[in-house]
This record gives C-alpha cells, sequence and structure tokens, in this order.
C-alpha cells in the first residue's frame, strides 16, 4: 500500500530546536588547533549561529514537498521514498540509495541531471533508508542491508517495474550490493560510488590476493586507526553516543559536519563544497526525525551480518563503477572484480565521499553513460 506524503514539521518542533542550541554549553580547545582534534570550534560555532539566526527549515520543507512524496508500507515497514518520473522517450527505473550521514536529501540535485533528458531519462526512486530519515524506525535486531534489500525488491514491484538500475554509495551501496546479490531478477544493472567497507570476496586455497590489493587492505587498517573511531562506535556501542546526540542539536552537528570536512573533495575548506544550508538541513532532518541513534546503529546490524561472498556468491548483472578523487580507502579493481561483474569504470579527477551533492552532473553522467550501456526493455 502506498500514500503520496507530505513534509511537516511543527513549529513547536522548530522552536524547541532554537532553545536547545541557545542553551548550548560550549567545550574548550587547544588554540588554533582547527580540525586536528575534530569538529573545528569556531566554525562549529559559526554554525550554529546561523542554525539559530538564519536557517530557514521551512526553505528545506517546501523544497522537499515541489517533489513527489511517497510512503510504502511492506511487510508492515513504512518506507519513505521521492517518486519523479523521466521525461525522456525511454525512461529507466533507478533507485537510488544514500548512507550516513547523509539522507534522501542528498540527491535532489541529481534529479534535473537525471529526469530531462529528451531521449533517454530515468523514472527515479529515493528511499530514505530504514531507520533513516522519514522512513520507519525498526526496534528490534535485524535490520541490517539485507533486510532492507529485500524491501527495496519488493518497492520495486509496488511501483509497477519488472526491474531497476540500482545506484549508492556509502550503505546504499551495501543496500545494493545486497539486492544484486539476493534479487538479480529485479536488477538491471548496479552502478556504485563506492564499495561497502564489510565486502570481502571469497578467496579459495589456491588464490592469494595480489600485491596491490594487500597494500590497500594495509591502508584501510590505517584509515581506521585515524579516522574509523566514529563507526567503532556506532558498531559496538551506538546507545551510549546517542543519548548526547539526540539531546544536543550542536553534539549532533558536530558530529556529522566532521565527516562532511573529513570526507568531501573541500581542501580544507567545507564551504567550497557546501553551504550552511545543505549542511544544517541535513542536519536538521536528522533531529526532527529523532533518528540518529536508529541510523547509527545499522553499522552494529551490518557488523553481525556482512557482506562476506561466500564461494558461490558474485554480482554477475552489469557492474559500473566511478572512483571520485577523494573517495577513500577505495579497492582496487582486482579486489572489486572478485565478486561484481564490472563493466563499466570510472576515475574522475575530483569530488569525494558525497558525490551527489559535490559533484551530481559528474556522477549523474557516469550513471547514463553506464545506463546506455545496459539492454533496457519495458
Amino acid at each position: 500500500m502506498t500514500s503520496e506524503f507530505k513534509c511537516q514539521i511543527s513549529q513547536v518542533e522548530i522552536d524547541d530546536l532554537k532553545f536547545r542550541i541557545k542553551q548550548t554549553r560550549w567545550t574548550d580547545e587547544i588554540k588554533n588547533s582547527g580540525w586536528e582534534y575534530g569538529a573545528d570550534l569556531s566554525y562549529i560555532k559559526k554554525l550554529a549561529d546561523y542554525w539559530l539566526n538564519k536557517f530557514d527549515w521551512r526553505m528545506t520543507e517546501n523544497e522537499i514537498n515541489q517533489y513527489p512524496n511517497y510512503i510504502a508500507e511492506i511487510d508492515g515497514v513504512e518506507i519513505h521514498f521521492l517518486h519523479i518520473k523521466g521525461t525522456g522517450k525511454i525512461s529507466i527505473p533507478l533507485i537510488i540509495t544514500h548512507g550516513w550521514p547523509g539522507s534522501f536529501l542528498e540527491m535532489i540535485k541529481l534529479i534535473p541531471h537525471l529526469t530531462t533528458d529528451p531521449e533517454i531519462s530515468f523514472d527515479l526512486i529515493i528511499p530514505s533508508i530504514i531507520g533513516f530519515g522519514f522512513s520507519q524506525k525498526i526496534n528490534t535486531s535485524g535490520c541490517d542491508l539485507w533486510f532492507i534489500a529485500d524491501l527495496w525488491a519488493k518497492l520495486i514491484t509496488e511501483l509497477g517495474y519488472k526491474k531497476a538500475l540500482a545506484q549508492g554509495g556509502d550503505f546504499g551501496a551495501g543496500i545494493n550490493t545486497a539486492l544484486a546479490l539476493r534479487h538479480p531478477d529485479k536488477v538491471l544493472g548496479l552502478h556504485l560510488n563506492y564499495i561497502h567497507s564489510s565486502y570481502l570476496p571469497f578467496l579459495s586455497e589456491t588464490e592469494k590476493y595480489s600485491a596491490e590489493e594487500i597494500e590497500f587492505q594495509k591502508s584501510s587498517d590505517e584509515w581506521s586507526k585515524t579516522e574509523g573511531a566514529y563507526a567503532h562506535q556506532h558498531r559496538t556501542k551506538p546507545l551510549t553516543l546517542a543519548y548526547g546526540l539526540a539531546d544536543s542539536p550542536i553534539g549532533l552537528c558536530a558530529w556529522i559536519v566532521e565527516k562532511f570536512y573529513a570526507w568531501s573533495d573541500c581542501n580544507g575548506n567545507i564551504e567550497s563544497v557546501f553551504t550552511k544550508d545543505e549542511l544544517l538541513a541535513n542536519i536538521s532532518l536528522y533531529w526532527f526525525t529523532e533518528t540518529i541513534h536508529s541510523s547509527i546503529r545499522l553499522y552494529n546490524e551490518v557488523s553481525k551480518v556482512p557482506l562476506h561472498f561466500l564461494k558461490n556468491d558474485f554480482i554477475n548483472v552489469p557492474v559500473g563503477i566511478v572512483k571520485f578523487r577523494k573517495e577513500e580507502p577505495f579497492p582496487p579493481r582486482k579486489f572489486i572484480e572478485r565478486g561484481y561483474n564490472v563493466q563499466h569504470w570510472t576515475e574522475i579527477s575530483k569530488g569525494g565521499h558525497f558525490a551527489a551533492m559535490e559533484q551530481p552532473e559528474l556522477l549523474a553522467n557516469d550513471i547514463m553513460k553506464f545506463a546506455k550501456t545496459l539492454n533496457y526493455t519495458r
């Protein structure tokens, strides 16, 4: 069952957010340390001032509501999604899945690039991951990549499509990998701008990793030591962290903004890539929907059932990979091809983890290029 949805946050909730920002008890810092120890205090203070005095949630709300929003109830789970029909002579169904600490808002910049080509366009399905945004929170264990992928397969059918092209980064890459592995009959092709960190291909007793693959694994471990503390906390004790993030808007802001700074191709200037309004729209969505715990505990669920491929596990549908410059760590092609049928590979000399926001035109162009290689029939 699918029904229309409209975003409407009450003024009481907006006023409460502003009250809490005003009551922030600020920490100290080592002078002139910038982002060395985490989110830069001076920048977070500037962002807080903007959030309080200039940011207008109603503008974000209006932007959300200009697109067709829906809630689909599948297997008793409510899934929020945008569904925008393309205007081309041929319009290919495309399900695009976000990750953490992003949201469906990440994909809005892609919409005009993917829906307006007069020859080939896309019918966009842009869901909020379960436990994110306006999708339902699951308060029992088992809401992992596989569980969500099963729902996505049924959502594609619910919307009247036989198959869809699946695209994603971050958790979206993991969910759509699970979708392509478990429901290949629903997947026209798989396009990824990230390989989920839990992915591990099957290796027989006679096979060995190449020197390049071993070096990647070492560099990935080093990255985890310096940048991965957040993920370890999410995997192990998400609830303890959530008490603070769910109660303090500035705590939530700092936790999320640090990742937009560190993972984007911003060269030390976060606003060279994202505006304050874009950053705060995403953070406000987490705040108003009270989804920080339900979103980060997905890390815990994935750790229990990771993307560790078994002997006969292989993504047989065509796979397109686009690697943006600042997306790291990123596996070498050989490591990916052990589990994916890679037919398309692109490396782009700019852009980072939040490709749909940072370089929407380049990402959209690569999706289009890949889609043209597929044999799509209605």
